[in-house]
């Protein structure tokens, strides 16, 4: 069968395959994000646009592409739109555990969007025992108001990366990208600062994100023996 005629996606694992072209604001955006690197302090609503807006554009690219109308889709809109909300917060230190509450949400959709098909309980150990460590050593550094948010939120993240393995392709890598940045995230802030700690959870951030969203064109990986 010719799949240009049938009009079927060439790549088995894909379910669709979206136009570049449709992410060019999301690229735009990042690099808008880098080139002006509005300072965070003090916060400012121009660098809380700034840093949401390649988020926000996810949103657009996947609400404009065919193919991205299903349940999945629509769990990843929502998950971004906590995530920009998410990032808005973060911006003023006051707001932290708003934005940690958001991007809880967030993660606990992406775990409902990525599904527990294939389960594959083999990557959870692994998935446990690199998150117990980090989180054993930032308990340390974290003040007991802290402990009940933070603690969730890496339960969150975790399921999430554990989903994110098991669905496999994009999802695989935005999980780790995203298991990543909040790693030095969280290093920098409550444990020791990092160099160069903003611009690498940035690019890891958005390289996350954008993967997670490539996802909703993938096939769930079929289970094998």
């Amino acid at each position: 069968m010719d799949t240009r005629k049938e009009g079927l996606p060439r790549n088995p694992h894909f379910s669709a395959q979206p136009r570049l072209g449709t992410l060019s604001p999301f690229f735009l955006s990042c690099a808008a994000y880098f080139f002006l690197w509005v300072p965070e302090d003090p916060p400012s609503w121009v660098g809380a646009l700034v840093k949401c807006l390649p988020v926000l554009c996810l949103v657009g690219f996947l609400r404009a592409c065919p193919g991205s109308g299903g349940a999945h889709g629509a769990l990843l809109q929502v998950a971004l739109l906590f995530s920009a909300l998410g990032d808005v917060f973060l911006i003023w230190p006051k707001a932290f555990l708003h934005g940690v509450l958001a991007f809880t949400m967030a993660q606990l959709l992406y775990v409902w969007a990525f599904g527990f098909r294939p389960l594959q309980p083999g990557l959870l150990l692994p998935t446990v025992l690199a998150s117990l460590p980090v989180y054993g050593l930032l308990l340390l550094h974290l003040s007991p108001d802290m402990v009940p948010p933070l603690t969730a939120y890496a339960v969150a993240l975790a399921t999430m990366l554990w989903r994110g393995l098991a669905r496999g392709g994009c999802a695989r890598w935005g999980a780790l990208l995203f298991a990543v940045s909040d790693t030095l995230l969280s290093w920098d802030t409550f444990v020791q600062p990092l160099a160069h700690a903003r611009l690498l959870v940035m690019a890891t951030y958005y390289a996350a994100q954008f993967l997670i969203t490539l996802s909703n064109f993938q096939s769930p990986r079929l289970k094998t023996n």
